[in-house]
């Protein structure tokens, strides 16, 4: 568990709480029911409207991601990877069979399969890249789903304060209740606001920051399996593996 978004979004919901109490206004006012259906309808369904099925899913899939990050030891992969390029001069390329059994990442997985198999450097890097571009785009597709939603959520916040002024509007007849009906009204934009800027936002961008930090990995383990297939000495391929880090 990230306990660094849990802070994150805690800390967010406590100052505007803590903000609000500190004005002197009540947490009661802040809660609206149909202000929050506007908003979170209104921005779930504008942004069903633009978006793919399949990409939309994605997107959902990609929220754990945001509490419980996947982890990608780069020093852990150094080791490997020399001990396969140290396995590869001692019994060739055929040697790395067994390593390719216990390997569980389908993608240094399938890296590692093209090495044994005996394919020409460029042509390893060349397909392994192919693969990589596609998985980062798919995935920043996914961040990109939480950026429209955190840029339709403070328009339709403002839309449903809109909508409750005209309500208010309608009992200018009774003044007592203009003032809790304005403020009611207002509700939905701090909801619109609130959401795009504390929580849909920096899901977007913490989502893009896994998805880039997925990619360097990724052309660390490209770098390392075209060294093996090139015969590199195992020192040299430690050496330039550890740029990377």
């Amino acid at each position: 568990m990230d306990s660094l978004s849990l802070l994150g979004i805690t800390l967010g919901a406590l100052a505007l709480l803590g903000g609000n109490w500190l004005e002197g206004g009540q947490i009661e006012t802040l809660l609206d029911g149909p202000a929050l259906v506007i908003v979170l309808g209104g921005t779930v369904g504008a942004v069903l409207l633009q978006t793919p099925g399949e990409v939309f899913a994605r997107a959902i899939r990609s929220l754990r991601h945001v509490f419980r990050p996947p982890v990608f030891s780069r020093q852990e992969r150094i080791r490997r990877t020399v001990s396969w390029a140290e396995s590869a001069r001692q019994g060739g390329l055929l040697g790395l069979e067994n390593m390719l059994r216990r390997e569980r990442d389908p993608f240094v997985k399938k890296g590692l399969q093209l090495v044994v198999d005996g394919n020409e450097p460029e042509d390893i890097r060349r397909m392994l890249e192919l693969e990589l571009d596609s998985n980062e785009q798919r995935s920043l597709q996914a961040a990109k789903v939480f950026e429209s939603m955190g840029g339709y959520s403070p328009t339709i916040g403002i839309i449903g304060a809109v909508m409750g002024l005209i309500q208010v509007m309608q009992n200018l007849a009774e003044p007592s209740m203009l003032g809790s009906g304005i403020a009611t009204a207002f509700v939905s934009t701090i909801y619109g606001v609130g959401m795009a800027n504390l929580v849909l936002l920096p899901i977007a961008n913490k989502i893009k920051a896994y998805v880039l930090e997925e990619s360097g990995y990724r052309e660390m383990v490209i770098e390392g399996l075209v060294a093996i297939s090139e015969g590199e000495n195992p020192r040299l391929i430690e050496v330039r593996l550890k740029g990377f880090l």
